[in-house]
């Protein structure tokens, strides 16, 4: 394929040169690792090799350490992002669409939105103590407004007219909500979530920054002041494979949740 035809803007690749770009950018990057760590450049307790963090992986997964891990920060995950998610989706379609909602619960959003998460865990553990309840609601707060705010404007982008040719069709207000609106919002709505997800594990370490005993956050703090750097790095990596199964779960639940979205 020309190179000009794969530099081209909105023109489709076939997907065996898309997966095989997609290759090519892992192995450079894992080549490059193996030069720094294998050849000597980086001292190896500040850069572990790739056989050093696979040993550490086995190891832990031998004596069960990395699935109660996995485990706990999984519990974290998604009941804090379902917990927002929950009250975020109905609440951010009604503010993109009445502005008397919007009137009422943008500023608090706008103001909200702002505050590092960290700041608020010194209050948190006065307010809720240092249990799991804690790490869950850091991760509510980090996703809640965050996915309010980009809903809301999912749903004020749909398109007037739309909601007018259904007022004329002879729709109720109910039914251009529950048949119209919702319909059209859906497909923003799943990416949004998608995308405040990836957010959700960002703030994996800081939910367990405080009295945490178990969680791939806890594992990497606590390889920290060692510097055992291979036992980080499998924590990073740990999540990020998580992170790319919850981002694909969600591609595979928007095609068939939505099908009637054609842009997947």
């Amino acid at each position: 394929m020309a190179t000009r035809s794969l530099l081209a803007p909105k023109v489709d690749i076939p997907k065996p040169v898309y997966s095989g770009l997609g290759i090519a950018s892992v192995a450079v990057i894992l080549a490059l690792w193996c030069l720094l760590s294998y050849g000597g450049l980086v001292r190896s307790d500040f850069l572990a090799t790739p056989g050093e963090v696979l040993a550490a992986g086995w190891e832990r997964i031998l004596d069960g350490s990395l699935w109660e891990n996995t485990r706990a920060s999984l519990t974290v995950i998604l009941l804090g992002f379902l917990f927002a998610s929950i009250l975020a989706v109905p609440l951010g379609i009604l503010m993109g669409s009445f502005k008397a909602i919007e009137a009422v619960v943008e500023p608090i959003t706008g103001f909200m939105r702002y505050i590092p998460v960290s700041a608020l865990i010194p209050l948190l553990i006065l307010w809720i103590g240092i249990g799991i309840e804690q790490k869950i609601m850091v991760i509510f707060l980090g996703t809640f407004f965050q996915q309010l705010i980009l809903i809301s404007d999912v749903s004020s982008r749909v398109s007037k007219d739309l909601i007018d040719c259904s007022y004329t069709l002879g729709a109720t207000r109910r039914q251009v909500v529950w048949r119209v609106l919702l319909p059209a919002c859906m497909p923003g709505v799943m990416d949004n979530l998608r995308v405040t997800m990836g957010w959700a594990w960002t703030y994996l370490v800081v939910a367990e920054l405080v009295a945490a005993n178990s969680g791939l956050g806890y594992m990497i703090l606590n390889a920290m002041r060692g510097l055992f750097t291979d036992v980080i790095l499998l924590g990073v990596f740990t999540i990020g494979i998580l992170g790319l199964l919850t981002d694909t779960i969600f591609k595979l639940l928007r095609r068939w949740l939505l099908p009637w979205s054609a842009d997947f």
